[in-house]
């Protein structure tokens, strides 16, 4: 993926700031990681509403990472910033306990979808009753996405149309068939998390 994409407010990043404002009381104290942050709209909402942000995308986009402490600098906030490429176990993923994880778009590349999984999955597995909150394009239905969370043991816990709770003069820029989801361990019940 070209280092530029990082920088592009993409739709998905905007529904999915939609819904974090929108569920403000949330995401108040508590721990934050976005995964493949890039211009980092989700996160930054999450920060501005009081919970602890850690922004995350791919170690090696140096340009990426970057940019996203100066946005951060430019907004007056302290999220931390950090290089975290999926599939790699390197330190930096060990001392992340979100209890919210968040991912824009994430679902674009099928060959990088086991490493975001397994990703996902640790993360969940290190944080208990935590949440993945993604929006992506829904451009060949949600069946891959199902057959991932099976195979990573994983759940759908809400599944949404990301225009169905973005008000329409915030809709009418954007386009395309995305989708929200709320994924979770599969061994957790609702009432646990």
């Amino acid at each position: 993926m070209k280092e530029e994409y990082g920088l592009f407010v993409w739709p998905c990043s905007v529904i999915l700031a939609e819904y974090v404002w929108q569920q403000r009381l949330r995401f108040y104290g508590i721990s934050v990681v976005e995964l493949g942050a890039g211009t980092s709209l989700p996160g930054l909402v999450a920060a501005k509403v009081g919970a602890d942000v850690t922004l995350t995308d791919s170690a090696n986009r140096l340009e990426v990472l970057d940019n996203m402490r100066s946005v951060c600098d430019l907004n007056n906030l302290k999220c931390k910033v950090i290089g975290l490429t999926w599939g790699v176990w390197d330190e930096s993923i060990f001392s992340l306990h979100p209890k919210i994880i968040l991912g824009a778009d994430v679902l674009y590349d099928t060959t990088a979808f086991d490493d975001l999984f397994a990703t996902v999955k640790f993360l969940l597995e290190s944080s208990p009753q935590s949440v993945f909150i993604t929006t992506y394009h829904n451009r060949s239905g949600h069946h891959l996405i199902e057959f991932l969370m099976m195979k990573w043991g994983l759940k759908c816990v809400k599944l949404l149309d990301g225009f169905s709770f973005l008000p329409s003069y915030k809709a009418a820029g954007l386009s395309g068939n995305i989708q929200l989801a709320e994924i979770a361990l599969s061994c957790e019940s609702p009432d646990q998390r």
